[in-house]
């Protein structure tokens, strides 16, 4: 199955059925912490300075979702980058249903965020993932991104990955 069968919906996400997604991924998951835990608040107030949510669908039912969110000062800082903030997009939580696994959707979603970054103006798209989480390196990597840094965060330790776009 490809992502580009699914349904798409980016723009007024139910974010109540986001989160359900989230979490059924995440009680199918070896390590959830890997996920992260963004509240609905969180959600809402970054979906109002520019972060998009994609969730994708087979029929009505939720398949996989990906998150692009705009870097800030902060986010700069903390990955250690010396960009404009303008020109980084940070390739932020991506997931699929355990129904779902093994479509290659997360590759698919890492070349649909790349095609939106360029349209959007950006230069750089960045990734954090845990150490050990070889999936997601691996398909980051198969996409191109670079490995630059290693760092503890609040949620664990994770590696930060760089991509030119």
């Amino acid at each position: 199955m490809l992502l580009s069968e699914l349904k798409s919906i980016d723009e007024n996400i139910d974010l109540d059925e986001y989160l359900r997604l989230r979490e059924d991924v995440k009680l199918h998951m070896e390590h959830p912490e890997w996920l992260g835990d963004f509240t609905r608040e969180d959600l809402e107030e970054m979906l109002k300075n520019g972060s998009k949510i994609w969730l994708f669908y087979d029929n009505e039912t939720p398949v996989c979702s990906m998150m692009l969110i705009p870097a800030d000062e902060h986010s700069i800082e903390s990955f250690n980058l010396e960009y404009d903030v303008k020109e980084v997009a940070d390739y932020g939580p991506m997931f699929v249903d355990i129904n779902y696994v093994g479509n290659g959707f997360q590759y698919q979603m890492l070349q649909l965020l790349d095609k939106y970054c360029i349209e959007h103006g950006y230069k750089y798209g960045a990734g954090t993932i845990h150490p050990d989480n070889a999936y997601s390196i691996n398909n980051l990597v198969k996409d191109g991104f670079k490995l630059i840094n290693t760092k503890e965060f609040k949620r664990g330790i994770r590696n930060i990955y760089i991509k030119e776009l």
